[in-house]
């Protein structure tokens, strides 16, 4: 192997890096906590309806960002299969690192507040958004390795698994974000 293909094939990882340290700068730049204001991290959080959710290294949401990256890795197949499988992990991780800068703005995290069971959320810690990153990260690696029938059926799932458990998931986020129905707010506060 020459000096050059290793470097053409380090530099989409370096950019895979580096894309996600300067969300991490950022979003320490604009205030966000960098670990729970508890003073401490735990590798999960349990309680959905707590001031320490999204704020250490996972939580119930975790696998909504795994999602993430089976639904990037897909769409990428599709619209860009000629790159290598870094180039589209590169783009796929700029794309959830938009997205986690974009949830954590102060007018997303108020949306989140007044349509969604997140009551408590005052934005991602900056580890919880790393290790999001690297749950999508994951999730875009096992796409790539898993037969397409597991991995709808992790999607299936997962999603279940968090409707029922904490009646709430990707498709239910996304659902009260962009077009909030009250009786779905209902069902999720259990009333």
């Amino acid at each position: 192997m020459t000096d050059r293909s290793a470097s053409s094939r380090l530099t989409p990882i370096l950019i895979t890096l580096g894309i996600i340290l300067l969300t991490a700068a950022w979003l320490l730049w604009i205030g966000r906590e960098p670990i729970c204001k508890c003073g401490y991290v735990k590798l999960w959080h349990g309680q959905v309806v707590s001031s320490e959710n999204s704020q250490h290294l996972s939580d119930w949401y975790t696998p909504s960002h795994i999602i993430h990256g089976f639904l990037f890795y897909g769409a990428l197949w599709l619209v860009a299969s000629r790159l290598s499988f870094a180039w589209r992990l590169s783009i796929a991780t700029l794309v959830e690192c938009i997205w986690e800068i974009v949830e954590n703005s102060d007018a997303v995290i108020e949306r989140y507040r007044a349509v969604t069971i997140s009551l408590d959320y005052y934005g991602d810690s900056v580890i919880n958004t790393v290790f999001d990153v690297l749950a999508m990260i994951l999730g875009f690696w096992l796409a790539a390795r898993l037969p397409v029938w597991a991995t709808v059926a992790l999607i299936i799932l997962f999603e279940g698994a968090t409707m029922w458990l904490i009646r709430d998931g990707l498709a239910l986020n996304v659902l009260m974000l962009l077009y909030p129905l009250d009786w779905v707010a209902s069902w999720q506060a259990g009333r």
